[in-house]
């Protein structure tokens, strides 16, 4: 095999797995922003339900308030009914305590169902409360692990791009040009390994002296696939053994 063939088929596998790892690393922001999503709606959900708590509390001391007037009322109407001198006056003092009284019951009624309301909020404020520590604790252990895999796919593109960097001083420029720009007609593969006669990219069947050229140890002669135009190499394929040997 034409030794500069054999840099193409290593500089080719450290782009591919480059290509890989670069694709990984642009996936971090949004695994993060992902996390940190979690984390705020969470937030939100524990923020609502305390506003709604808030805004029970002051319903509920607002009905408070207007039972207490109604109540204050009926005394004030009776106390008035001991002094007033005509039975129309009494009947008509009667009427107001009865009307205010209904108030009463009325406020009342409505203040048992904010009591009510303000219990289960309390009891969901305290649940999500839980359910955002949880949140944030897996969070943490999920943005520690992406930070690690972050750190350890840095590592893993530099040494590549070192890698990388040591073929492509070893490849004849214009090999590496023509590598290239097959390379960028085929979404970053420019050879194709040769497989009983066949280009393993596009399936198409290799003329028969192209593959005896291929196969011969001794070819440095460059081939392409006449379907893809892709670079062609031969490896010779390991020899099964029989089996219980």
């Amino acid at each position: 095999m034409n030794p500069n063939l054999q840099l193409l088929i290593e500089l080719q596998a450290l782009d591919l797995r480059l290509g890989e790892v670069r694709e990984r690393l642009a996936a971090f922001p949004k695994r993060f922003a992902d996390i940190e999503a979690r984390v705020q709606s969470a937030r939100a959900q524990l923020e609502k339900t305390r506003e709604g708590l808030k805004r029970s509390l002051t319903e509920r001391k607002k009905y408070e308030l207007d039972v207490e007037q109604w109540k204050e009322k009926v005394r004030k109407y009776k106390d008035q009914s001991y002094s007033v001198k005509t039975n129309e006056a009494y009947k008509a003092l009667q009427h107001e305590i009865e009307m205010a009284e209904a108030q009463i019951v009325k406020a009342e009624d409505a203040l048992l169902q904010q009591m009510i309301a303000g219990e289960q909020y309390e009891k969901q404020v305290k649940e999500n409360e839980a359910t955002l520590k949880q949140i944030e604790a897996a969070a943490a252990a999920d943005h520690s692990a992406a930070e690690a895999e972050k750190a350890a796919a840095e590592k893993e593109r530099a040494a590549l791009e070192a890698d990388r960097e040591r073929h492509l001083a070893e490849i004849p420029q214009d090999l590496l040009d023509l590598y290239v720009r097959i390379a960028r007609k085929h979404g970053g593969t420019a050879l194709a390994e040769v497989r009983d006669e066949t280009c393993t990219m596009c399936r198409v069947r290799i003329r028969p002296q192209v593959y005896q050229l291929l196969r011969a140890a001794h070819s440095g002669e460059i081939f392409h696939c006449e379907s893809c135009t892709r670079i062609l190499y031969y490896l010779e394929q390991p020899v099964a053994q029989p089996s219980g040997q």
